[in-house]
């Protein structure tokens, strides 16, 4: 866990929370005013951001405060334990989502330009891992986002991450694609229309994208 020298429940005010480009937590109601609750939730995405990223051997985080108000359309949940840092509560886990548009192969090898929504980060704390937090933080936010799994396309996924995903969700047999991103076999198949716009297909050509 990770606590801070200030009160995570009085900026928080459920077990998962989410947040947004405002830095301002969904369904905030307390006194304190909106400029430290900001500066409090970018401290705890800084240190989530960078913890993050050191469990993932990444020589760059990918979340931090200042990247994630300059994007719109991301959302972080933030998973916290109540009782911890003497009552102050202490943060457990993060999970930063978003659309993004890719170029996404398929099983043809034929690129398809979509707008899907991804997993950008997902981090629980080391002493908390293989505990059910990280199936409770991800299994809320596919209930905020109204997402299923194997319509999310995966940013960089860790060796655990996919595990992860093996042993909740089924998803085994990905896709090989360009980029950075791992997407699962059903991905294409009747997908919901409004996980992104109408496609343009395309090939890739010697490293090189030619629309068809």
């Amino acid at each position: 866990m990770v606590d801070f020298n200030f009160s995570v429940n009085l900026i928080f005010g459920s077990e998962i929370t989410a947040v947004r480009s405002d830095l301002i937590p969904d369904g905030y109601r307390g006194n304190l005013n909106h400029s430290l609750v900001q500066q409090q939730v970018g401290c705890i995405l800084d240190v989530m951001g960078e913890a993050s990223a050191r469990a993932q051997g990444l020589k760059q985080q990918i979340t931090s405060a200042a990247r994630f108000r300059q994007t719109e359309g991301q959302t972080a949940y933030i998973l916290i334990d109540r009782e911890g840092n003497d009552g102050k509560g202490s943060v457990l886990g993060l999970l930063k989502v978003g659309h993004k548009k890719l170029f996404l192969m398929d099983h043809e090898g034929k690129a398809n330009e979509m707008i899907p929504n991804c997993v950008l980060d997902f981090y629980v704390a080391e002493s908390h891992q293989r505990s059910g937090l990280g199936k409770r933080l991800f299994q809320h936010m596919l209930a905020q986002e109204n997402a299923d799994p194997r319509y999310m396309a995966i940013d960089r996924p860790s060796i655990k991450f996919l595990s992860f995903l093996r042993k909740h969700y089924g998803l085994v047999n990905n896709i090989p694609q360009v980029n950075n991103y791992v997407i699962f076999a059903g991905f294409f198949k009747d997908r919901p229309v409004d996980c992104s716009p109408t496609p343009k297909k395309a090939r890739i050509v010697m490293g090189k994208l030619q629309y068809v």
